[in-house]
């Protein structure tokens, strides 16, 4: 017999659909030639398959950021603000410690943590934290803050920090995606800077109020398809005027493809209006279709979406064992892998890597190999719903 959950399915599905496409992106960073080094949306550098192969991957963090807000919504349908409170201000300090101590340790297996990298965990975790405060606010007044710091936050483009004082650090945080090096041996990565994060976990938390239980589902799939398509067509507006919207403005280029490439070369660190109109808009568009189909497909999904955290590190740590498997097979130096500070400092994986096809064969046998014991793990949850640690996991 299948467990009973209350769980929305299409948001869940959504949320698996992006883990997986998650996965091709992570391990392309530790299998493609020369990714450790080669930025994949360089319009002068990259091929058409492998900027698509990035670009696709582009969904994941801001989808992810936003469905959060909205599961944030249903876990208090009924609670109370304050009990909402209390769980989303744990959960997000919870996040970051995860982020800090364990998601750097299985992202680079260095026990020194010469490189620590904010990576979207930690966004997460920071923008809950953030939320656990907004709730307090009527909903119009959260809904306007998520939009005026989505529209707003490129304005801040053009503060631009240098160096490691306190004041360039917390800019760091907050705007300016960059990295610090603090000593020959030890630099930090300020990857996901978390002002626009917020405003879309804002949002995402609105989008709630259209899977409340009362609502006429007819309706709630014209607000998704009107929400999706004004987002696709604002994108192209706003990309086509290439005057505000994005840190990057698009340029005709010597072939209709490369413009093509540096149309859609949007900015995700920090995420720009222009990338959260492209990525968020499809996501609409997804849960308008995908909310009545129900297949062994969308069961797939299903599974991963309703264990992102337990899938996520899960995931992170058998790619990066098979990548040190991969390099000993190839008689590379295994202990290459330990990503240590002085890896990138001295480019030591410049050459390393293999064809985009072994990434995505090695990209389909990772997803079916954890969907067993991610299977497992979602059943035991759904029957142990008195566990309360389980809602951390």
């Amino acid at each position: 017999m299948k467990p009973k959950t209350d769980r929305v399915e299409s948001i869940d599905i959504l949320r698996g659909l992006v883990m997986v496409i998650m996965a091709l992106d992570h391990v392309r960073d530790y299998f493609n030639y020369g990714s450790f080094f080669i930025d994949p949306t360089n319009v002068e550098t990259t091929t058409p398959i492998l900027f698509f192969t990035r670009f696709v991957t582009h969904y994941c963090a801001p989808v992810f950021v936003f469905l959060a807000g909205t599961s944030a919504f249903l876990y208090g349908r009924n609670k109370t603000n304050s009990q909402l409170s209390k769980f989303l201000l744990t959960r997000g300090i919870w996040l970051i410690f995860m982020e800090l101590v364990v998601n750097n340790l299985i992202w680079t297996f260095d026990l020194t943590y010469s490189f620590p990298i904010l990576q979207v965990i930690w966004a997460i975790g920071f923008s809950m934290i953030c939320l656990s405060f907004l709730i307090y606010l009527p909903k119009k007044i959260i809904l306007a803050i998520g939009i005026i710091i989505i529209v707003g936050h490129n304005l801040l483009d053009g503060i631009i920090m240098q160096g490691n004082s306190l004041e360039a650090i917390i800019w760091y945080l907050l705007h300016q995606n960059n990295t610090v090096v603090l000593g020959p041996d030890k630099m930090i990565l300020f990857h996901y800077p978390v002002i626009p994060w917020i405003g879309l976990m804002a949002l995402g938390y609105c989008l709630g109020q259209l899977y409340l239980k009362d609502l006429d589902a007819k309706l709630r799939r014209t607000w998704l398809l009107r929400m999706g398509l004004g987002a696709l067509g604002l994108f192209f507006i706003i990309r086509g005027l290439n005057v505000y919207g994005d840190l990057v403005p698009w340029a005709i280029q010597d072939t209709n493809t490369k413009t093509i490439i540096s149309f859609l070369n949007v900015t995700k660190y920090p995420p720009s209006l222009a990338f959260v109109l492209i990525t968020i808009g499809p996501a609409l568009l997804f849960l308008y279709t995908i909310e009545n189909v129900k297949n062994a497909l969308t069961n797939f999904f299903l599974v991963y979406g309703r264990v992102p955290f337990f899938y996520y590190f899960l995931h992170v740590l058998v790619i990066h064992i098979a990548a040190i498997i991969g390099i000993i097979i190839s008689g590379g130096n295994w202990r290459d892998m330990i990503l240590t500070a002085d890896v990138f400092m001295n480019e030591k994986l410049a050459t390393y890597g293999y064809p985009l096809w072994v990434t995505y064969m090695v990209w389909i046998g990772i997803v079916l190999a954890l969907y067993p014991l991610s299977k497992k793990y979602m059943i035991y949850k759904i029957n142990n719903k008195d566990k309360w640690w389980l809602s951390y996991l």
